[in-house]
C-alpha cells in the first residue's frame, strides 16, 4: 500500500523469511513513498527486526522481493546502505573507539569529508546528549548512552532512508523527546522512516502510518488515527 501517488522508494512483494521450518514473515507486500513515516507495530517475536534486517541488507529473503530507490536487495545491496540508516538491536558501534572516533570512522566508510564528518558529528552528539562524552571510550558506555550513539551514527550521513528497531529503548524522556524532534526535522527534510515498537505509548508523534505486524503477516496497514489504534490493534490479533 502507498499512501501518496508518487512512486514507492520501498517496494516489497511477497517477502518472506524462514530459519530451519519455522517461517518469521510469510508473503508481506508493502510500498512506502518517499517522505512518508510508518510506525511498524506488533508483539515481540512477530516479525519487526526481520523485516528491518531483510529492508537494511543484513539478512537474505528466503522468498520475495525488496527494492529500496529502485535497486534490488541482495543484488544491490551495497548501493541501498549507502542511503540508508539503520538502528538495530545491537548498537554496531566499535567498543574500543571513542564517541568521536565512531562517528569518524562511519563518516569514512560513507564517503564523507573530514570536516563535514566532525561538524555533522558534534552537532548530532550534542542533539543526542552526549556532547560531553565525545572523547569516552564507548566500552563505557550504559546501554542508553550506547543507544544514544547508534541514533547519532544512523543520522550522520543524512540516508534518504531511516529504519529505526525499538529506537527508544534504554533512552529517558528527555532524551527521547530529542528523538521525535530529530525525527520530525529529518521527515520535514524529505526522508523516509520506518521505526518499529511494540508500545503504543511510545509512537511517534508524527507518524502518519501504521503497519502492523502479527505472525509474521501484515495484519493492518493504513493511516494512524490515535483514538482507534489500540482497537485496531487488538482486532489484528496482537
Amino acid at each position: 500500500m502507498t499512501m501518496t501517488g508518487e512512486r514507492a522508494i520501498i517496494e516489497v512483494e511477497r517477502l518472506s523469511k524462514i530459519y530451519g521450518v519455522l517461517p518469521a514473515l510469510q508473503g508481506v507486500n508493502f510500498n512506502v513513498s518517499r517522505g512518508e513515516f510508518v510506525a511498524l507495530l506488533g508483539a515481540n517475536g512477530s516479525g519487526k527486526s526481520t523485516l528491518l534486517r531483510l529492508l537494511s541488507g543484513l539478512s537474505k529473503p528466503s522468498a520475495g522481493t525488496v527494492r529500496i530507490g529502485g535497486w534490488e536487495l541482495p543484488r544491490e545491496a551495497m548501493a541501498i546502505r549507502a542511503q540508508i540508516g539503520l538502528v538495530a538491536h545491537r548498537p554496531l558501534l566499535y567498543e574500543n573507539l571513542t564517541a568521536r572516533e565512531n562517528l569518524a570512522f562511519f563518516g569514512r566508510m560513507y564517503g564523507m569529508q573530514k570536516t563535514e564528518c566532525e561538524a555533522r558529528g558534534k552537532t548530532l552528539l550534542r542533539q543526542v546528549g552526549l556532547a560531553r562524552r565525545v572523547d569516552t571510550l564507548v566500552r563505557t558506555f550504559s546501554r542508553g548512552m550506547k543507544q544514544r550513539l547508534s541514533i547519532a551514527r544512523t543520522l550522520l550521513h543524512e540516508p534518504d532512508v531511516l529504519l529505526l528497531d525499538e529506537p527508544y529503548s534504554g533512552l529517558d524522556r528527555s532524551v527521547a523527546e530529542s528523538l521525535d524532534d530529530l525525527l520530525a526535522a529529518a521527515q520535514q527534510e524529505g526522508r523516509t522512516i520506518i521505526l518499529s515498537t511494540h508500545q503504543l505509548e511510545r509512537l511517534p508523534p508524527t507518524a502518519g502510518r501504521a503497519l502492523i505486524l502479527s505472525r509474521g503477516q501484515v495484519a493492518y496497514d493504513g493511516a494512524i488515527e490515535a483514538s482507534e489504534l489500540a482497537v485496531i490493534y487488538q482486532s489484528a490479533g496482537v
